[in-house]
Order: C-alpha cells, then structure tokens, then sequence
C-alpha cells in the first residue's frame, strides 16, 4: 500500500498539522508520500522531505496552487489518486474543503475527523459532539480521510526522503482568491499552541476578554481561546473560537475563564492534556472535564493568578 498525504503549508513552511497527519499515515503502511502544492514552495517540499516516515515528496509547483483552492488541488490529487491505497489530509478547512470533492469525483465514501486507526480498513471516528466513538469499516478500494490533527502525536524531523517534481495541471478556472485578511499576532497559533488561555461568556465584554486574558496568556506564552458564546458576543474574534464549530485543540495545558462548558465547547478542548477552569458557578459543566476546578469570581482570580505567575510566586 502507498500512502498519500496533501501537506497543509503556506508556501513557505509546513503547518503543524501536516506532521501528526503523517503519524497517522505510518499507522496504515511504511510507503507513504507526500503531496505538496504551491507556488514557490520549494522550501516546504524540502521540510516535508524531513519527516520521519515519508519516502517521497511530490511538489507541483505553478501560480494556480498559490491559494490552495480546492478545485484545482482536487483536479491535481484525482489525477494522481490511482496511484495510491489511501489519501489523508488534515481535518482542516483545507482538508474539509478538498478532500469531500475527492471523493466524490472518485466514487468511495469520505471518512472524516478520524481520531484512531485499528486496521487499514477501520477507522476510529467521533460524532455526537466528541461524545461517541463510532468505528467504520470502508470496503473502497481507495480510501479517502481527513485526520484529526490532535489525535496522533507529530513525527520528528530527521528524514530524508526524495523529492520528485510532477505536473502541476492546469487551472481549472472555477474559483480565485480575491484577497486575504488576517490576524497578526506574537502569540502562538491556537491550534498548535502548548498552552491556551481560553475566555467564555462570563468575561462579560471584549474590554474585560483583553484586560484579564492578555496578561496572563503572556505570561504563559500562551494562545487566546474563546467560547463560541464569547466569540458571538464579540468578545473575541471568529479565529478564537474553540469548540464543535471552531478549532480542536489539545494543548498540554487548557484553562478555560469563565467558560460554561457547553458540549460544543468541550468538543474542541476536552483531550487537553491538563485541563483548569475557573468559574464562580460550582455547577458549570466545565468541572465534569477539568483536572483542576477553582470556584471563584474571576475577576479577583485570575489578577491574582497573574500577579502569582509575575512575581514567580
């Protein structure tokens, strides 16, 4: 069995996620390849060559890849896909973008957010929220997955696997990026972040969310998390939001401030490593998950906390 992997990247380096979805690939088979489409992206085709596990990197290289859209990266992957047993991408917007129109071109039924592989046929997936684990089995002769990034611990870095320039197709003409805004910030990237300081509802405005999160996130070297409800109040912006409908994490260390613990919520945070939550309501849903519970009013824990945290106390 050959196993292709769509690297998740930006064109100038391999986003984390691209790691833990080739330590699920070594789960499937040791001949696993690596797809990376871009422009100008030779300097990600040289990290993915990096990875332990990967025999092969594949890089097409041409303008029309730049935005990684999905239609010309599905047209690129059905072109290549006889080739291979399984195709796995990250569970991503790229992955859930591109990897359904895969399928579909393909005729075999996509298997998505896998969490666990018991055999080359069998999946571990979740549903209900996070709160039931359903094993499939797929009779396809090829199967096609997206992974759960926070699921398989990410492969080290010292391969050295061939790279091998294909033919990069041509631009479908369906769609084009027309323009990009993002949120620049020094602190980690929330979904690869070893600690999150996540606020919810109870912060009560956006002036409270920056006045008492900040601090203690910088302190930490922390990512800035949010409830989807904080996130509709306009506490936090939509690139915060963890949960069901935002972003899954698992960072070794997850306080939650504020935070109900709504089943959506813990769906994108529950598999933290350790998990703390301060909240005033001794009977938030937050406590049935975390490792460590505080009821308090956390407008006077967490300037507590911080300060504890500066003075090294």
């Amino acid at each position: 069995m050959t196993i292709l992997v769509i690297a998740e990247h930006d064109n100038a380096s391999l986003k984390a996620s691209t790691f833990n979805t080739v330590a699920a690939a070594i789960n499937l088979g040791s001949d696993i390849h690596v797809l990376v489409a871009g422009s100008d992206c030779a300097s990600v085709a040289t990290a993915a060559a990096r990875l332990d596990g990967v025999q092969k990197v594949l890089i097409a290289d041409a303008p029309h890849h730049e935005a990684q859209l999905a239609e010309n990266l599905t047209a690129l992957v059905v072109s290549i896909a006889s080739d291979y047993s399984h195709i796995l991408a990250p569970a991503s917007s790229l992955g859930k973008s591109a990897l359904p129109r895969v399928a579909a071109l393909l005729d075999v039924a996509p298997i998505s957010e896998i969490v666990g592989i018991e055999s080359p046929d069998t999946f571990i997936r979740p549903t209900y929220a996070g709160n039931v684990l359903v094993t499939v089995r797929s009779a396809d002769v090829l199967k096609v997955i997206t992974v759960r990034a926070t699921a398989f611990n990410a492969v080290d870095t010292s391969g050295s696997a061939a790279i091998e320039a294909i033919s990069a197709g041509t631009d479908v003409g369906l769609s084009s990026l027309i323009g990009r805004e993002l949120n620049k910030s020094e602190r980690p990237e929330l979904g690869g972040a070893k600690v999150v300081v996540s606020g919810g509802r109870g912060l009560g405005s956006s002036e409270d969310y920056q006045r008492l999160l900040e601090p203690l996130a910088d302190q930490l070297g922390a990512a800035l998390g949010a409830s989807r409800a904080a996130v509709d109040a306009g506490y936090a912006p939509n690139d915060c939001q963890v949960g069901q409908t935002g972003k899954i994490v698992a960072p070794q260390l997850y306080i939650a401030i504020g935070v109900s613990g709504a089943i959506q919520h813990l769906a994108g945070m529950k598999d933290s490593k350790v998990i703390v939550a301060i909240n005033k309501d001794s009977e938030a849903p937050i406590f049935q998950v975390a490792d460590y519970g505080l009821v308090a009013d956390l407008f006077d824990a967490v300037p507590m906390l911080t300060d504890a945290l500066h003075s090294g106390n």
